[in-house]
């Protein structure tokens, strides 16, 4: 989920519900009526990962109606009534200083790629409008996240490629941002959250109307970016600390900040951080979704599953068919019906129309930011310093003028005395 800057890239790809299937559950009943009247929206899932990982990025090689060997493929998405998914366009931390922005690109391409060679399932999208169409038209629609290399410029150019959410960190450090494992004490600060730099990045997502999401980063940088952010907040794939205490979930204070800037945490359901533990159960899961309604209220929950980005998955939700398990659950312990379409998708297009409000508002009003990163914060044997090096000559004879400035004045009031 890293790149080059240890950013990752999320592309909502917006899956159309399909007629519900019979049970004799009363609540699954009512849970799958509930999906076809508002899409699910998922904040997180690693097929575009494993499509590199097995396939080499080769959609001929793949038939997505047949692939057995992920959490996800098209009959499964079917079954799961998934109505939208934010598939992660992820490179590793291995790629940063290399070439994460390629093997990023190249996760963007495979993404639109799965559009186009299944347009009577998927359909690319850039907007919360765009999402609801594709519900309407039993359709997917993609949005996206991205490695940017320390460059406001190559954010910009992620957004007209679709991006749409960027997560600041994975699992090491940017040049401008901690990631959790500080936290976690098995990596140091080095920036006592957010530099510079990473401040500015998050009022040009605002001004964008990208959303900024904080999986993946320390509490510092948590509460820094809730203090910058003028637009919600999203926890892309994170569950409660308080069920589960591991680094990569939200701690009370935090939900309680998340509920006063209309955010929202989507419910990951690796077992490490539903239970701390190998092994989970659904009820365990419902757990998290519950204790976030309890702390921030049912407009700050949401799902994120994390399919096909982790090893371990609770009983009875195995796969990405298995989401209506968890409405279900939700109704069986007392969410209205109010309450689970929420945090079905009504949450999620929330956020993102409210992103896009501030964006709208900014217009011809506040330029694009196009002050570089210090070179000394992000100089390395594989980046060059073109513009740099003009930029530090420049400043070198501003110095030089401002220290005759200061003769001449010194020799000018020695003369007059």
């Amino acid at each position: 989920m890293i790149s080059l800057l240890n950013l990752s890239i999320y592309v909502a790809l917006w899956i159309g519900a399909c007629a519900g299937t019979t049970t004799g559950d009363g609540f699954m009943n009512r849970a799958l009526k509930l999906m076809t009247e508002t899409p699910l929206i998922d904040g997180h899932n690693d097929l575009p990962w494993q499509l590199r990982k097995q396939f080499n990025n080769q959609l001929e090689k793949v038939d997505l109606y047949n692939l057995e060997t992920t959490h996800t493929n098209i009959p499964k998405i079917a079954a799961g009534r998934l109505g939208a998914q934010f598939w992660s366009a992820y490179v590793p931390c291995e790629t940063q200083y290399k070439d994460a922005v390629r093997q990023t690109l190249e996760q963007i391409d495979v993404v639109h790629r799965m559009c186009q060679k299944y347009p009577e399932a998927f359909m690319f999208a850039t907007s919360s409008q765009d999402i609801r169409d594709a519900f309407r038209m039993n359709k997917t629609a993609s949005l996206g996240g991205h490695s940017i290399d320390s460059s406001l410029g190559t954010l910009r150019t992620m957004y007209q490629l679709g991006v749409r959410y960027l997560t600041l960190t994975h699992s090491c450090n940017t040049p401008w941002a901690d990631n959790w494992r500080v936290d976690e004490g098995t990596e140091p600060s080095q920036h006592d959250g957010l530099s510079q730099f990473g401040k500015q990045l998050i009022v040009e997502m605002n001004r964008l109307g990208m959303l900024i999401d904080l999986a993946h980063v320390p509490v510092k940088v948590m509460n820094q970016v809730l203090d910058l952010s003028e637009a919600p907040v999203i926890f892309s794939h994170s569950s409660a600390y308080a069920i589960c205490q591991h680094k990569r979930n939200v701690p009370d204070d935090i939900l309680k900040r998340v509920r006063e800037k209309r955010g929202i945490v989507m419910v990951n359901f690796y077992n490490d951080y539903v239970t701390c533990s190998k092994s989970a159960k659904l009820s365990d899961v419902a757990d998290h979704f519950d204790h976030i309604k309890k702390m921030a209220g049912a407009g700050a929950v949401g799902f994120g599953g994390d399919y096909d980005g982790v090893t371990r998955l609770p009983e009875d939700l195995e796969d990405v068919s298995k989401f209506p398990n968890v409405v279900a659950e939700l109704l069986r312990r007392g969410w209205t019906d109010e309450d689970v379409k929420d945090a079905l998708g009504n949450n999620l297009l929330r956020v993102f129309s409210e992103a896009e409000a501030i964006r709208d508002s900014k217009v011809n009003i506040t330029k694009p930011d196009d002050v570089p990163i210090p070179y000394d914060e992000v100089q390395n044997p594989c980046r060059t310093s073109f513009g740099y090096s003009n930029a530090e000559h420049t400043h070198s004879l501003s110095i030089v003028a401002l220290l005759l400035l200061q003769v001449l004045q010194a020799l000018s009031a020695f003369a007059a005395s």
